[in-house]
């Protein structure tokens, strides 16, 4: 039996961030797990999936909808819709402004929990329930500002077979934040990321994210100053939002910063560059975003697009070039600019 509890809404706080430059060169340029409870959705009694007759992620039986806390093995306290089926939240998404960045064959496998009336809550803070506008103008239940879904094989109420899915996707919990062992390991209810520095094949020395997803930098951005990403840009370029607290690891601490983008949002930047995952990426280790339309390129730990620091490109081209041969700059000799 799935049992229902009250949980506690929790305020996360955000860490402020230091700017500074790091690279040479111009300034600007252009079991899984299972079980959940019952819940609902909005402005109705909540309905018991075995007797309105839905299965899975059939839609609810009426215009209401309800959002519920339950207790689902081995994931802990959840959020269910009214038909007790476990919602989520996606990495990817943001909290501050709320966005959901997942459309297209994305809301198919993970259907937007959509509000259709007046949204009724139980063991959830009525504070913390909001709604965002997606890109096809229907309206989506969030909450701690972070948007909901449903998973697409989720079959019956209590199944949880999305949570850690892509190391994006988490069941919700009460405050919006990650339910299970994503938050006992400590992760911020806000959305706190840590970047580290990792090694990409074929491209060497890379920061990737706390979901192992490569990280970029954009020439049309201003160091230090503005991205020039937003809008659809931003859907295909998500950027990487500060909602909590930074962590480092194998980064100089003096390299990261923030700005504040257009929406009000603030993007983490490394040796000033703000810095973004990209959309088509879907693994970690992918980086089909290097080169694109010649202004998007990997970032690596010192703050410089893949090849261009003086002080890593050598090693690299050494480790790739065949034995004999000579190891020639990436940017010099083909007309390539230095960032």
């Amino acid at each position: 039996m799935l049992r229902t509890r009250i949980a506690v809404s929790v305020a996360a706080a955000a860490a402020g961030l230091a700017v500074l430059t790091a690279c040479s060169g111009v300034e600007t340029a252009q079991p899984v797990v299972a079980p959940a409870a019952a819940g609902g959705t909005g402005g109705g009694q909540a309905v018991n999936g075995a007797n309105n007759g839905q299965v899975g992620n059939a839609a609810p039986a009426s215009n209401e909808t309800k959002l519920v806390v339950a207790d689902v093995a081995e994931v802990g306290q959840v959020l269910t819709d009214q038909n007790g089926m476990t919602l989520y939240r996606f990495d990817k998404d943001t909290a501050k402004p709320p966005k959901s960045n997942c459309d297209g064959d994305c809301a198919k496998a993970w259907p937007p929990m959509l509000a259709t009336g007046d949204v009724q809550v139980q063991g959830v803070d009525k504070n913390m329930v909001g709604k965002v506008t997606r890109t096809d103008g229907t309206e989506q239940i969030t909450v701690g500002g972070w948007a909901l879904y449903r998973y697409a094989k989720d079959t019956k109420p209590g199944d949880a077979t999305g949570q850690g899915v892509g190391g994006a996707w988490y069941a919700a919990n009460a405050n919006g934040g990650k339910a299970g062992q994503a938050a006992a390991a400590g992760e911020s209810e806000a959305g706190a990321v840590k970047l580290s520095a990792s090694k990409i094949d074929g491209l060497g020395d890379a920061i990737v994210d706390q979901n192992g997803m490569t990280l970029y930098l954009f020439q049309k951005d201003t160091k230090k100053k503005t991205s020039a990403c937003n809008g659809d840009c931003a859907k295909t370029w998500p950027p990487v939002l500060s909602n909590g607290k930074v962590e480092l690891q194998g980064i100089d601490s003096k390299l990261l910063g923030s700005i504040k983008r257009q929406d009000g949002s603030e993007q983490v930047t490394i040796g000033g560059w703000p810095v973004y995952t990209f959309s088509k990426d879907t693994k970690p280790g992918d980086a089909n975003g290097q080169g694109v339309n010649g202004t998007w390129f990997v970032i690596e730990p010192a703050g410089c697009k893949v090849g261009s620091n003086p002080a890593t490109a050598l090693g690299q081209q050494q480790q790739q070039a065949p034995a004999g041969s000579g190891a020639a700059s990436n940017d010099s000799g083909a007309g390539g600019t230095t960032y």
